[in-house]
């Protein structure tokens, strides 16, 4: 160790940090806080896109709504044999699915039916069919974050849904619905389609929507293409279509937080632009000090070096330390709305932990390096001069 790092050089630049300990202490705090706001927001992006990904990803190929005048209806589940009959399709499920508002706790539950026997259109579901052997239809299966509420307002054993007849329909709740992404599954409450169709008076002819699973996914275009001539008043959506309008929505909302950070990041680059341009006369005389008892141009720019990097990392670890406390275990209050959007209508989640190595090191390097040129540049200026010319 010793043959890399000076110990003598490296108290000494320790002992002169604590003599201006005000100015470096200020100096740390920002430094610490863009890093931590730097971090912090890559971290919420790689968890979202994370979580949007495997969403994305569980969902079926094609789904078929009906529209009038622009408006989506239900569709009749008739259709559903018809379009099973095109060349290419591998399964079709009519899905009964909606919005419930619990006005008690001024958030959105999500309803999802399924039916024990049918095959289900996501893995998750067909997850939950198996694990509970014996699926109840009398049942309720919530997710993690509607329980939270739901106990929160004394509906441990059973919930309330109330019909389009103001009447009170009870429902025993049977478990607890988990899925791979806290976002598909913290507000989901999956019941059979037939709790479903009383909840919302909807007849046995008709589903919210139809969704398609096709084979080949190359054939997923020419299969969408068919539908829609087969039922032009209907609007036929593919994964790909839905990845691409998340991905725009995503890309949008990180762009408006870059541009905000960017010039927080260019006031950065401009006080250390200034640093890098002249030294204080007190530390001028300080180098001048130094190479007139004897210190080398080498000594005097590895101690300077110590002090950028002790300033630096110390910076740079407590920003990472602080962002993945603060991502990850308050779950980035206020930040995390810029991504994920604001509703007191919606279900919190948390984050899922994603531990992204190119992060860390990308804001290492728009970091430390930085800084510490910020402080070698300008003494290596000075110490290149005649020591009585700079005590000058």
């Amino acid at each position: 160790m010793n043959r890399y790092i000076n110990l003598y050089l490296l108290e000494y630049s320790i002992n002169s940090l604590l003599r201006q300990k005000y100015k470096n202490i200020f100096i740390t705090t920002i430094l610490t806080f863009l890093i931590f706001i730097l971090s912090s927001m890559f971290f919420i992006t790689s968890s979202i896109k994370n979580e949007l990904q495997y969403s994305v990803e569980s969902l079926p190929e094609i789904t078929v709504q009906k529209l009038i005048s622009g408006k989506h209806y239900d569709i009749e589940v008739s259709r559903v044999d018809e379009i099973l009959s095109i060349t290419g399709v591998n399964d079709v499920t009519a899905r009964v699915w909606g919005y419930y508002y619990f006005v008690n706790a001024g958030v959105n539950f999500t309803l999802v039916g399924i039916e024990q026997f049918e095959k289900q259109y996501k893995n998750s579901l067909q997850n939950l069919v198996d694990a509970t052997k014996n699926f109840d239809e009398s049942n309720a299966y919530v997710g993690q974050g509607v329980k939270e509420i739901m106990s929160k307002n004394y509906f441990k054993e059973y919930f309330n849904f109330i019909l389009p007849d103001g009447s009170l329909k009870k429902i025993d709740i049977g478990g607890t619905f988990k899925s791979d992404t806290n976002l598909e599954s913290n507000d989901v409450i999956v019941l059979s389609k037939e709790n479903m169709r009383s909840i919302y008076g909807m007849s046995d002819e008709y589903a919210t929507d139809i969704v398609v699973k096709v084979a080949n996914p190359d054939e997923v275009v020419t299969v969408a293409a068919k539908i829609k001539l087969l039922y032009p008043d209907t609007r036929v959506i593919t994964k790909n279509d839905l990845k691409v309008s998340y991905q725009n929505i995503f890309d949008y909302k990180s762009g408006v937080f870059l541009a905000l950070f960017i010039v927080s990041l260019f006031t950065f680059f401009i006080i250390v632009f200034d640093k890098s341009s002249g030294l204080s006369s007190s530390e001028r005389k300080e180098i001048g000090v130094l190479k007139a008892i004897g210190w080398s141009l080498d000594d005097v720019l590895k101690e300077k070096f110590y002090e950028g990097a002790l300033i630096s990392i110390f910076a740079y670890l407590l920003g990472i330390f602080l962002a993945l406390g603060f991502v990850y275990g308050l779950g980035a209050p206020l930040l995390r709305d810029i991504f994920s959007g604001y509703s007191e209508l919606k279900v919190a989640f948390e984050l899922p932990f994603v531990f992204d190595i190119q992060t860390m090191v990308l804001v290492f390097f728009l970091s430390v390096p930085i800084y510490i040129a910020s402080i070698i540049i300008p003494s290596w200026r000075v110490a290149t001069m005649d020591a009585d010319e700079v005590m000058r």
